[in-house]
């Protein structure tokens, strides 16, 4: 997460795209006739969203402001509603500047992703002299007055964020957080559901973007752990700060469907591309088309409007120039929002886009493609590779039932939600209905060998 100008930078950036993809076309046209002209008005065409980081002193700028207004449906404010902003000395909680945030928003008819309630960083100097039960207590307090405060007011909170080490172990960072015990992400999740039960709840970190990273596998497992023990987690986040150092990774697409197959939501929390011209702009493309084409990645928030604004502001990481005048990356972004993707909610939408679903490691690979529809159910087609003896399992979201399948032997757990497929001979292919009942979400999946 980008820092105050105050702070230390962390060692570690993520990073952007090699330049351009070989046979990967830039969509640089104007929108077609009857497309939407505005970011968040695109988006929203697929129920996603489109948002920005804000800062509170730059609502004063006008052209700040306007783009702003015109251009994106959600907002995340950059530093007001960190630690030390919120609660700069114990007990003590000021929330003007995240407030005058949050009433422009709602102003605008604009959503808010809170970020964020637990971080290693941006500690007022009173947290960070703490440790042990003492800091346990005062974190777990600051996360529960904080979402108090917000309460029935964000689309959703970054929980906890960047509580993973970067390198090959897939561990936790050590921070004086993470010495007050293992669990503590998990209280945190825990209180934040208790002091706002209808906010999603996420988990946000940078360098997570590459499936085949340890830290990736790392916070997937934790996800994992989490979903399987009922602890309170809606979506995770990933930062997707890319430049030519640190490319947009070919698995990018595969690292959102794997962690949206776990039954979270995915969404791009803080995106920016270091580049200019075509390059940045097949960038770009290529990470909007990845979150289309996973039915739960729900939407994207870049990190800044302007160059200008840019934490990063050298490298030219955004779709406006410092002037406000867009970008060839504005025109790539709007094109691929306009050309749509999988939306869960619409019965009438024909993109029949294919993801891998949770890939494991020296393991099997299950990949979902939607098939065809009627007014009341859906068919659904997975191919197995990596082996011939698979067992794939697929999770339906409730009042969903599969009421069919072929090519495959299957049972059903006690409350027909979720079925388990293996081989009956003919070949590594498998499908089934889905009497939707209202509720079009394309199933999770999870394969391993037999």
């Amino acid at each position: 997460m980008p820092l105050t100008a105050k702070s230390v930078p962390r060692i570690a950036l993520v990073s952007s795209l090699l330049a351009a993809v070989a046979g990967a076309a830039v969509l640089m046209a104007a929108p077609a006739s009857g497309a939407a002209s505005t970011l968040g008005a695109a988006a929203a065409q697929s129920g996603r969203y489109f948002g920005t980081a804000v800062a509170a002193n730059k609502l004063s700028d006008q052209t700040y402001v306007g783009i702003l207004n015109r251009e994106f449906n959600m907002v995340t404010p950059e530093n007001e509603m960190k630690i030390d902003a919120t609660e700069p000395n114990q007990g003590q909680f000021s929330y003007g500047n995240a407030d005058r945030i949050v009433a422009h928003a709602k102003a605008q008819g604009m959503r808010v992703r809170g970020h964020t309630l637990a971080w290693y960083s941006q500690q007022p100097g009173w947290m960070q002299n703490m440790s042990g039960s003492t800091l346990r207590s005062a974190m777990l307090n600051h996360v529960t007055q904080v979402a108090t405060h917000y309460k029935g007011q964000l689309y959703s909170w970054d929980v906890v964020n960047e509580a993973f080490a970067d390198g090959n172990s897939g561990g936790r960072r050590d921070s004086n957080l993470q010495r007050t015990g293992n669990d503590w992400i998990e209280a945190a999740f825990r209180a934040a559901r208790a002091a706002d039960p209808n906010t999603k709840l996420c988990y946000n970190d940078y360098n997570t973007d590459d499936w085949g990273q340890a830290k990736t596998q790392g916070v997937y497992r934790m996800v994992q752990d989490f979903k399987s023990r009922g602890v309170p987690i809606d979506c995770v986040g990933f930062q997707s700060h890319f430049n030519s150092n640190s490319p947009v990774p070919s698995n990018y697409q595969t690292t959102l469907s794997s962690f949206a197959a776990l039954g979270v939501d995915v969404q791009i929390t803080e995106l920016d591309i270091e580049g200019s011209g075509s390059s940045q702009a097949s960038n770009y493309q290529r990470v909007v088309q990845a979150c289309m084409a996973v039915a739960r990645c729900n939407g994207i928030t870049v990190w800044g409007i302007r160059d200008s604004d840019s934490w990063r502001s050298s490298g030219t990481p955004l779709l406006f120039d410092g002037s406000g005048n867009k970008k060839a990356a504005y025109t790539s972004v709007l094109n691929a929002l306009n050309a749509g993707g999988t939306n869960p909610t619409d019965p009438t939408t024909t993109t029949t886009t294919t993801t891998t679903q949770n890939p494991q490691p020296g393991g099997c690979t299950a990949t979902y493609s939607e098939g065809q529809k009627w007014n009341d159910r859906f068919n659904g087609n997975v191919t197995v590779s990596g082996t011939d003896n698979w067992v794939v399992t697929v999770t339906v979201s409730s009042p969903q039932k599969v009421i069919s399948t072929w090519n495959t032997s299957a049972t059903w757990d006690s409350s027909g939600n979720v079925m388990t497929a293996r081989p009956n001979g003919s070949g590594n292919s498998f499908g089934f209905t889905i009497q939707h009942n209202g509720n079009w979400n394309w199933p999770s999946l999870t394969c391993s060998t037999g």
